[in-house]
């Protein structure tokens, strides 16, 4: 096993085979690595039943860890749609000849080596070396020990697939080291590692925040929310709650708040919970919702910040569009919120006042996602806005350079 510190010097060391690589040679490695998974399902598995068994943090986060066949073939054909994407490096972004005939351009390139610190979910591995390799970076990955034998699976039949293409695979590490002085380390390899991208709880999050000397990417909790505004549609509004609240509940793009205005809670609050309880969903609601229907249970302060991962649901009545903006941008996580009206002004308020990475008007807000996108897999959902911000697909993955060409020009 390599320590962590020698697994990002061989990550560094490697960078530039991937970095160099033609979109072509790109493409066979992802190739390779798709099909590769595909035939050595059965030994993947295999190494995943390990780790869930010996999980003992419930059901919802064995959830998040379990592979079988349809979520590896998941896996496989968002590295297979990598291969249609074009590959950003050398995107010349912008171009113009400056007052004393300098030629300027402003052209893409890779970040360098990306440091990915996760959870549980080890298709992120798949995912974050697929998208790697077509942005040109070199990749140091650090999953939990929840899913440390899924992970060198992964990683090992990726490599493996790399190398017998005729490419090196080195530019690709796991860091097998899962203790907590090991991911601080991890965070602390400035020089090395160019940028730290976490993936996972708010206290994974939180951690990289307050840890990492290395520049990161946060990436987000999800407390979503869904508004009903006055006008909505119920045959509209109920499908899109249902969807976006139980359709799978342990990912970061689940609806985990309902925000309802007065009106139309008067006429289909009992309607709507009905809806939510057939789908086995604890509700906990505000006050004015429990003079509605005194049976629910209060929901607490703490109720509205959080991101449940579970079939639960807040619920509150709000007087309004600007009520129920102000209250999303206080208690939601900036990641994916959504109005159901069938009043355009109403939408175009809501869509511009929401400070989330995604807004929708009328749809779920599980379609917040690299694939669903159209960008691949992703590297996560960013919540900040600095450099990235939504599903980090290959040019959140980039940055960039100026590249100035002269005839003998000096400054004077």
């Amino acid at each position: 096993m390599l320590s962590v510190s020698d697994a990002c010097l061989r990550a560094k060391a490697n960078a530039d085979v991937i970095a160099h690589a033609s979109e072509e040679d790109m493409n066979r490695m992802l190739a390779a690595a798709a099909d590769a998974l595909v035939k050595n399902a059965a030994y993947i598995i295999e190494e995943n039943k390990k780790d869930c068994e010996a999980c003992t943090r419930g059901d919802q986060f064995v959830d998040r860890l379990r592979l079988d066949e349809k979520r590896i073939g998941g896996i496989a054909a968002g590295l297979a749609k990598l291969q249609e994407l074009q590959c950003p490096v050398g995107e010349i972004l912008e171009e113009r000849t400056l007052y004393n005939g300098l030629l300027l351009k402003r052209v893409r390139v890779p970040i360098g080596v990306l440091g990915i610190i996760y959870e549980a979910r080890p298709n992120v591995t798949a995912d974050a070396i697929g998208l790697s390799i077509k942005s040109g970076n070199a990749v140091v990955l650090r999953g939990s020990k929840d899913a440390i034998r899924s992970n060198i699976a992964v990683t090992e039949v990726i490599k493996k697939a790399i190398e017998k293409a005729g490419y090196d695979p080195g530019f690709i590490q796991l860091i097998e080291d899962t203790t907590r002085e090991g991911a601080t380390q991890f965070m602390r390899m400035n020089g090395v590692v160019d940028v730290i991208i976490p993936r996972g709880s708010a206290g994974l999050i939180k951690n990289a925040v307050e840890n990492a000397t290395v520049p990161i990417i946060e990436t987000g909790t999800g407390n979503c929310h869904v508004y009903f505004e006055k006008s909505a549609d119920i045959s509209k509004a109920l499908p899109i709650l249902i969807n976006a609240k139980t359709q799978r509940t342990s990912v970061c793009n689940a609806c985990e708040s309902l925000l309802i205005d007065e009106s139309f809670a008067k006429e289909h609050l009992t309607e709507i919970c009905a809806a939510l309880g057939s789908h086995g969903v604890e509700i906990v609601a505000c006050e004015k919702c429990r003079e509605i229907m005194p049976g629910l249970a209060p929901a607490t302060e703490e109720d509205f910040y959080a991101e449940f991962l579970a079939l639960k649901i807040s619920v509150k009545i709000v007087n309004g569009v600007d009520e129920a903006v102000a209250h999303i941008n206080r208690y939601g996580t900036h990641h994916s919120d959504s109005i159901v009206t069938e009043d355009p002004a109403a939408a175009e308020k809501f869509l511009n006042g929401v400070d989330s990475a995604a807004v929708y008007w009328n749809a779920s807000t599980r379609f917040t996602d690299g694939f669903e996108f159209g960008l691949g897999a992703e590297m996560g959902i960013s919540t900040q806005k600095l450099h990235a911000r939504g599903p980090m697909g290959l040019r959140e993955l980039t940055s960039y350079k100026y590249i100035v060409v002269g005839d003998g020009q000096i400054r004077k």
